[in-house]
């Protein structure tokens, strides 16, 4: 895999999470709020890319559920 960082963990490699389906005991996905769109966005930016990818919007999912 050239231009793909892989990370391996206790032996093993680990996916990317694109890469991995979605695990069947979450709920269904649910969109991201304008404000959750718009801090993908800014971290997008703040990285050097023009628009956020799936992490960047994860990251964002994630912080509004740890109020």
């Amino acid at each position: 895999m050239i231009g793909q960082k892989m990370a391996f963990k206790r032996g093993g490699k680990v996916k990317a999470p694109w890469d991995k389906p979605r695990p069947d005991d979450l709920p269904k996905p649910k969109k991201l709020s304008s404000g959750q769109k718009s801090a993908a966005k800014k971290a997008a930016k703040a990285a050097g890319r023009p628009y956020p990818n799936l992490i960047d919007n994860m990251r964002m999912a994630q912080k509004g559920k740890k109020s």
